[in-house]
């Protein structure tokens, strides 16, 4: 199920090529077993991988043994280690090596075949044609665009459409703003010159009547100073 689980995260991103890692830690019929669980849980759980082509007939045969012999299983290592008169690079056990390039040990040597130097472009052109696919129209879906295959949409140029719609939107946006700015910095100055009038015509009014209250007082001290002469 680890394996399911992982594999599955990539479903749909990329080839996908099964591999035993550190296949020298069990037997070679632990190994067969192990190999025929790890398929039938993949056709199980309906997770598609990666097959080698058997229509070109240069490469059909080998790749058709390649296919059959997946998930490969692989030992790796860092280390030089002397067996005899040669150097290889391997593990070292007390009950011997494993070679990392002998077939007889592990099938590092044929997954290296199959990927770099057999299958590589066949490979590409999986990534291109099916899973970059797939990206691409996931991403138009997600921008709202469908594209049928009869008629592709490029994603470039869509994303450029997009981005100067967004642009267009974001222009549309910041004038709106500024223009709601300007509104309210217009409706304060009117206020404030309406603020403005009241308070001068509210001084005015104070003014006469504190004139017309002096006036007053002016007349009765006269009248009085009259009286008492």
């Amino acid at each position: 199920k680890a394996v399911v689980s992982t594999q599955s995260g990539h479903y749909g991103r990329g080839n996908i090529i099964p591999i035993i890692a550190k296949s020298d830690t069990v037997s070679k019929s632990e190994l067969d077993t192990f190999k025929a669980n790890i398929m039938e849980e993949l056709r199980d759980n309906d997770v598609e991988i990666y097959t080698f082509p058997t229509d070109d007939e240069t490469v059909a045969e080998v790749n058709k043994d390649m296919n059959e012999m997946m998930p490969f299983a692989v030992v790796g290592s860092r280390e030089d280690v002397k067996v005899g008169e040669t150097t290889v690079r391997g593990r070292e056990y007390p009950w011997g090596v494993v070679e990392i390039e002998n077939e007889q040990h592990c099938d590092f040597v044929k997954l290296r075949e199959m990927l770099i130097r057999t299958n590589m472009e066949d490979l590409r052109e999986v990534t291109h044609r099916k899973h970059y696919e797939l990206y691409r129209r996931g991403k138009l879906k997600q921008m709202g665009i469908t594209d049928d295959g009869a008629h592709p949409v490029s994603l470039q140029e869509t994303y450029e459409q997009k981005r100067a719609e967004h642009l267009e939107e974001l222009q549309r946006i910041e004038n709106e703003m500024r223009q709601n700015f300007v509104n309210k910095v217009r409706e304060k100055d009117l206020e404030l010159k309406r603020n403005e009038k009241e308070l001068a015509a509210k001084y005015e009014g104070l003014r006469k009547e504190n004139n017309e209250e002096k006036k007053r007082l002016d007349e009765e001290r006269k009248k009085l100073d009259d009286d008492l002469a």
